[in-house]
C-alpha cells in the first residue's frame, strides 16, 4: 500500500515532453539499459508497441469518439498501450537529438501552410 501511495504521488497530470524525456533517461540509466537504447532498437520496440495498440482495435470496426461502449478496464489497457508508444517515441527522439516538442510545433506550422482552411462559404 505504501508503494502505491508513493507511485500515486509521483503521477503528474500535466507533464512536458522534456520532463518525460528526463524521467525516461533516468529510468534507463539506473537500470543500465542505455547500452540497449540505440535508435534502431527503440524504433523496433515502438513498432512492437504500435502492433499491440493495433490489436486493441483490430476486430472492433469503427468505434465512437470517447469510446462510450468500452469497459473502464479496456480504456485503461488502451491508455497503457498509448503510453508505451509515446514513451518509446520520446526516448527515440531524445537519443536521436531531436527536440520533439519543437519538431512537432514546426510541423504544425508547416501543415497549416500546406493545408490551409477552406475559404468561407458564400451564402
Amino acid at each position: 500500500m505504501g508503494e502505491e501511495k508513493e507511485n500515486a504521488q509521483e503521477r503528474v497530470v500535466d507533464i512536458s515532453l522534456k520532463d518525460l524525456s528526463k524521467k525516461l533517461e533516468e529510468f534507463a540509466r539506473v537500470r543500465d539499459w542505455e547500452k540497449y537504447h540505440s535508435p534502431r532498437n527503440l524504433l523496433l520496440a515502438m513498432v512492437g508497441e504500435v502492433g499491440e495498440l493495433s490489436e486493441i482495435f483490430q476486430w472492433r470496426g469503427e468505434v465512437d469518439k470517447g469510446l462510450p461502449n468500452w469497459e473502464e478496464s479496456e480504456k485503461e489497457h488502451l491508455g497503457e498501450e498509448l503510453s508505451d508508444v509515446l514513451l518509446y517515441l520520446v526516448r527515440l527522439s531524445d537519443i536521436c537529438g531531436i527536440d520533439l516538442g519543437d519538431a512537432a510545433s514546426r510541423k504544425l506550422v508547416k501543415n497549416a501552410s500546406k493545408y490551409p482552411p477552406p475559404p468561407p462559404k458564400v451564402l
